[in-house]
């Protein structure tokens, strides 16, 4: 495909993706409301079982307008991902053969439950998070926590365990592109557990271990399923091409 048309398959496909964030966004602006219920919940909660005064704080005269449309934009990148992530995927399929195609879409249908579960677990630790970071609030003490801030902390938390959740697809993609064989990615073990440990260390702002084990154990569980994947598809085409060479 020349250079032309690829830029021009770039800007169809951002001006797609924009149009159903546009849309999610929407919904989330009428769902406003009930999603901010849901965000300040840890922290009404974490401040009724310590006795202590744990708010959001809107600072300055616009910000409560500029949450709304954060918080708005945040549920349409979420409600969305079905159809971004099928963006994605329609603007790469163009360069495949029909069956390459349908080994897309079947990324595609992994990806989205992955996504949306690994936002999932990302919402299940947030209460855990606050309640913990609160008790450092000393006795007495009002905390008064940045709405903006807590957003970005909450945004942050849920899109990077969605996209962890989505790289083992990106694995057993890359295998069957034959880019990388399944020996490859289980002599990276090793480094792939410690970085799981590592992420879940970093993204639960929690001094526990066991909720860094809860939340680094599914993505190592995934990181070997993709692994597993990979070993069944190479001793496949490795019997595959033997034939062929026999049959040479």
């Amino acid at each position: 495909m020349p250079l032309r048309e690829h830029l021009l398959e770039i800007r169809k496909r951002l001006f797609l993706v924009s149009c159903g964030l546009v849309a999610g966004a929407i919904l989330g602006w009428f769902l406003y409301q009930p999603l901010l219920d849901a965000l300040q919940a840890p922290l009404e909660k974490a401040a009724a079982e310590q006795g202590k005064v744990i708010n959001l704080n809107f600072s300055g005269m616009a910000t409560a307008l500029d949450m709304k449309i954060k918080v708005s934009l945040f549920l349409g990148v979420i409600v969305s991902c079905p159809w971004w992530l099928y963006q994605l995927w329609a603007f790469i399929t163009p360069g495949l053969t029909s069956k390459e195609r349908r080994y897309a879409m079947g990324f595609l249908g992994a990806s989205v439950p992955l996504f949306l579960g690994g936002a999932f677990l990302a919402w299940w630790v947030l209460p855990h998070a606050v309640d913990i970071l609160a008790g450092f609030v000393p006795e007495g003490a009002t905390n008064l926590t940045d709405a903006q801030g807590y957003l970005s902390f909450v945004m942050r938390l849920v899109l990077a365990f969605g996209l962890a959740f989505v790289l083992p697809v990106v694995l057993v993609a890359l295998n069957f592109a034959g880019l990388v064989r399944a020996t490859a990615l289980f002599a990276g073990w090793r480094w792939a557990v410690l970085i799981a440990f590592v992420f879940a260390a970093v993204m639960t702002p929690t001094p526990d271990a066991l909720t860094m084990i809860l939340v680094a154990l599914p993505i190592c569980l995934l990181y070997f399923g993709a692994v597993g994947i990979a070993f069944l598809r190479d001793r496949s085409t490795d019997k595959r091409n033997a034939a062929a060479l026999a049959g040479a």
